[in-house]
């Protein structure tokens, strides 16, 4: 069975920084491509960074490229997103999500998902 756990969401002052960590069991994480999505209150969860098994090629949202970084440690089966610069409008529940498939992976449908973490940004 597939689980994965994110951790690291805090209340956090603007400007600020944090790491999220989402640790994979049941997964192949060398062979998965993985994603992180935030979901504001009342509004429709949204792809935030994802980065492939092959090769670790990312990419980012508009919203957070220059900020957010996704890494990927696959002797640990975690995968990371450092914040950094938090605005209050990062403040979301965040998720980590997987998938094998390349299609779904192109097209941002994953297959597992974890339980979320909050991160709320102070103004």
């Amino acid at each position: 069975q597939v689980q994965l756990v994110e951790s690291g969401g805090e209340l956090v002052a603007a400007g600020g920084s944090l790491r999220l960590s989402c640790a994979a069991s049941g997964l192949t994480l060398s062979r998965s491509h993985m994603a992180w999505f935030g979901q504001a209150s009342g509004k429709e969860r949204e792809f935030v960074a994802s980065i492939s098994w092959s090769q670790g090629i990312t990419y980012s949202a508009d919203s957070v490229k220059g900020r957010f970084t996704i890494t990927r440690d696959n002797a640990k089966n975690t995968v990371y997103l450092q914040m950094n610069s938090l605005k209050p409008e990062d403040t979301a529940v965040y998720y980590c999500a997987a998938t094998y498939s390349y299609t779904s992976y192109v097209r941002g449908n994953y297959e597992y998902w974890g339980q979320g973490t909050q991160v709320t940004v102070s103004s």
